[in-house]
C-alpha cells in the first residue's frame, strides 16, 4: 500500500534541500520598483501644472520702429567703462542730472535716446534710466542696431 500512495502522488515524496545545494538567486525582482516609478510619474505628471499656476496675459509683439531723428531729441551714450555722453561731449551724473531737469520742463518734453555699448555692463545703462526717470523724463528709448536680414523672423 505505501507503493500505491506513492506512485498517486507522483512517484516521490517531499524532498528538503540543504541550503548549500541550492542554487543562488541573485537577481533583484524589480516589477514593484516599476510600478511605483510610474505611479509617480502619473502623479507628478498631473499635480505640476496646478502648482505652477500661471496667469494667462497677451505678450507683446516685437517690432523694429525707426526713429525719426528731430533736433530737440536727447542722444545718450553710455560707453564700457560706464562714461556718460550728451551727443559727443562727456558728463558726470551730476551734470546730466541738471541738463536733464533743464530738458524736463520743456513743452513738449524731449525724447531721450539712450545707446549702450553691447559690451557695457546694463547697471551702468540702468543708471542713467532711473536718473531720467527722476528728473521727470517721460520719454526714454534704446538705440539698437537692427538684426541681420537673414535672422528676422515674420
Amino acid at each position: 500500500m505505501a507503493e500505491s500512495q506513492d506512485s498517486a502522488v507522483g512517484g516521490m515524496g517531499i524532498q528538503l534541500v540543504d541550503e548549500d545545494e541550492s542554487p543562488v538567486n541573485s537577481s533583484i525582482n524589480t516589477t514593484p520598483l516599476v510600478d511605483i516609478m510610474l505611479v509617480l510619474l502619473i502623479i507628478f505628471l498631473i499635480t505640476i501644472p496646478v502648482a505652477i499656476g500661471t496667469v494667462d496675459v497677451t505678450l507683446p509683439e516685437e517690432r523694429n520702429v525707426v526713429v525719426q531723428v528731430r533736433k530737440e531729441n536727447i542722444n545718450l551714450a553710455v560707453t564700457t567703462d560706464g562714461s556718460i555722453y550728451w551727443d559727443t561731449t562727456q558728463l558726470s551724473e551730476t551734470q546730466l542730472a541738471n541738463r536733464l531737469v533743464v530738458e524736463a520742463r520743456k513743452v513738449p518734453q524731449p525724447e531721450v535716446h539712450i545707446r549702450g555699448d553691447l559690451l557695457t555692463e546694463y547697471w551702468h545703462v540702468g543708471r542713467v534710466v532711473e536718473l531720467a526717470q527722476r528728473t521727470g523724463i517721460m520719454k526714454i528709448g534704446f538705440i539698437t542696431k537692427a538684426p541681420p536680414k537673414g535672422l528676422v523672423e515674420k
